[in-house]
C-alpha cells in the first residue's frame, strides 16, 4: 500500500480551515455582524449625506458626530447586560439571546424614528433620534461580542471574528452606499426627496432582521446555561458585576501592562488611518477616485485581509500571531510614503489602499482574538470586552485628534514614518508581556488546559 502523499493533509488542512465558516455557530456570528454593521452609518455618513441633501447648515451637521459617543462610553453600562435578565425574554431564551433580541427590536424602531424625523424644523429631534440608534448599536454591540466569545469554541473564535468583520463591513455598506443609492433611485422614480429619506430609513431596520432570525435560531452559550442565578436586589447584582469585572481583571498578573498594550496595539494604523484621505487628496487624487478605491479594491481588500488574518490566528500561537500583526500594521504605514513619491495613478492608489487595508484587516482579526481570550469568565464578558474595546478605541478617538496638527508640522513622509515608530511600544511590552509568560497562559485556557 503505498504511503499518503504530504499534499494530502495539507489539502485536509485547507478544507478544514473552509469549511469551518460553513459551521451553524459561525454562520450565525456573521448574520449578527451584519447587523451589528447596518447602524453605524444610520447615525453617521448616511446621516449627514441626508442633512446636507436636506439644507441643514454644517455647524448642526458637524454637532451630530456626537452622536456617536455611545459607541466610546458602552463599557459604563455593560455590566446590566451581564447583571439583569430581560422581563419575559429571558426565561424563553436565554440571558445573551434574550439581550440581543431586546436590544435589536429597541435598534429597529429607534431607525425607523430617526427616518420620519423633520431635519429641518426638528433639527434636534434629529440628534436625539440618532442618539437612540447609536445607544442601541451599542448596546447590540455589547451583546454580539459577549455572545460570540462564550458560545464559540477555541477552533472557531478566529474563524468567527474573520467572518463577523466580513459581514460587519457589508452591513456598513449596505446602510451607506446602499441607503444613499436607493434613496436617490427613489426620488428619480418621482418621489420628493422629504419622502425618499423615511422609506430608506424603513428598509435599513428591516435589514436588521437579519441579526433578529439569527439570534432565534442560535443556541445560548453552555457557559451561560450553566450559571446559577445571581442573588439579591437588581441594583445590588448591577453594582456586584460592575465591581467584580473590573477587580477580577485589576488583580491579574501584570494587567496594567495589559491594559497599555491594548491601548497601544492599534494606535499606530488609527494615527496613519486618520490621516489618509487628506493625504489622498493633498497629492492630487480626485474624491471620486478615493472613494472608488476605497469602496472598491480596498473593501475586497478588508474582506480578504479578515480571513487571512483568521487563517493566521486559528493556525499559529496567539503570541506569533499578535508578531505578524503587529509589524504588518508597522510596515504596512510606509506604503503611504511610498505613495508620496509617485506619480498620481490609479495603479499606484490602489496598491497602496490595498496594502493599507489588508494589513490593517489582518491585525483587527488577530487583535480581537487576543482580547476574546482575556475575556474568559462568563459572568463578566461583556463588561470585560466592552472596555476592553474602549480603551483600544483610545487610539483613534484621543490621540488621533492631533494627527493634523503633527502632519502640518513634519511634513507627510515624516509623519507616516512617525506613524510606524508609534508601534515601537506596544512591541516592547509584547516582549516583557511574552517574557512574563502573559501569552502562554492565555494559550493554555484557550486549548482547555
Amino acid at each position: 500500500m503505498s504511503a499518503p502523499t504530504q499534499s494530502e493533509p495539507q489539502k485536509s488542512s485547507y478544507l478544514e480551515a473552509l469549511t469551518v465558516y460553513l459551521r451553524p455557530s459561525v454562520l450565525v456570528i456573521m448574520l449578527l455582524g451584519f447587523s451589528s454593521g447596518l447602524p453605524l452609518a444610520l447615525s453617521g455618513e448616511t446621516l449627514r449625506v441626508w442633512m446636507a441633501d436636506s439644507g441643514v447648515d454644517l455647524g448642526t451637521i458637524g454637532l451630530l458626530s456626537l452622536a456617536g459617543l455611545p459607541y466610546t462610553l458602552k463599557f459604563i453600562w455593560a455590566p446590566v447586560v451581564d447583571a439583569w435578565e430581560v422581563p419575559g425574554l429571558s426565561r424563553r431564551f436565554g440571558r445573551r439571546r434574550a439581550w440581543l433580541i431586546a436590544s435589536q427590536l429597541v435598534l429597529m424602531a429607534a431607525i425607523v424614528f430617526l427616518g420620519t424625523r423633520d431635519p429641518i424644523n426638528a433639527p434636534w429631534m434629529i440628534g436625539l433620534g440618532a442618539l437612540i440608534v447609536a445607544f442601541a448599536s451599542a448596546t447590540q454591540d455589547i451583546v454580539v461580542d459577549a455572545y460570540r466569545v462564550q458560545s464559540l469554541p477555541t477552533d472557531e473564535q478566529a474563524a468567527g471574528m474573520a467572518g463577523y468583520v466580513a459581514a460587519y463591513r457589508i452591513g456598513m455598506l449596505a446602510s451607506g452606499a446602499g441607503v444613499i443609492g436607493f434613496s436617490a433611485w427613489l426620488e428619480a422614480e418621482g418621489l420628493s426627496r422629504e419622502a425618499v429619506w423615511p422609506i430608506a430609513y424603513a428598509a435599513a431596520a428591516l435589514l436588521v432582521l437579519v441579526g433578529l432570525f439569527a439570534a432565534v435560531v442560535a443556541r445560548e452559550p453552555k457557559s451561560d446555561r450553566d450559571l446559577a442565578p445571581q442573588e439579591g436586589s437588581p441594583l445590588e447584582r448591577l453594582y456586584a458585576t460592575a465591581r467584580d469585572s473590573f477587580s477580577e481583571f485589576l488583580v491579574r498578573d501584570a494587567a496594567i501592562a495589559i491594559l497599555l498594550f491594548v491601548i497601544l496595539f492599534k494606535l499606530c494604523d488609527a494615527l496613519a488611518g486618520t490621516m489618509t484621505a487628506p493625504f489622498v487628496l493633498s497629492l492630487g487624487y480626485t474624491k471620486g477616485m478615493y472613494a472608488a478605491i476605497v469602496k472598491g479594491v480596498g473593501l475586497a481588500a478588508l474582506l480578504v485581509g479578515g480571513f487571512a488574518g483568521g487563517a493566521v490566528a486559528r493556525t499559529l500561537p496567539l503570541h506569533k500571531a499578535l508578531w505578524i500583526a503587529a509589524f504588518l500594521q508597522m510596515f504596512s504605514n510606509l506604503v503611504f510614503v511610498w505613495l508620496g513619491y509617485q506619480p498620481v495613478s490609479a495603479e499606484a492608489l490602489t496598491v497602496a489602499i490595498v496594502v493599507e487595508n489588508f494589513a490593517g484587516a489582518i491585525g483587527t482579526v488577530i487583535f480581537v482574538a487576543y482580547l476574546s481570550a482575556l475575556c474568559n469568565n462568563p459572568l463578566h464578558t461583556a463588561t470585560q470586552y466592552a472596555l476592553l474595546t474602549a480603551l483600544a478605541s483610545t487610539g483613534r478617538t484621543l490621540f488621533s485628534s492631533g494627527a493634523g496638527f503633527a502632519a502640518e508640522t513634519l511634513g507627510w513622509p515624516a509623519f507616516f514614518v512617525g506613524t510606524s515608530l508609534t508601534a515601537v511600544p506596544a512591541l516592547m511590552l509584547m516582549v516583557w508581556l511574552q517574557r512574563r509568560g502573559h501569552f502562554r497562559a492565555l494559550e493554555t485556557q484557550r486549548n482547555g488546559g
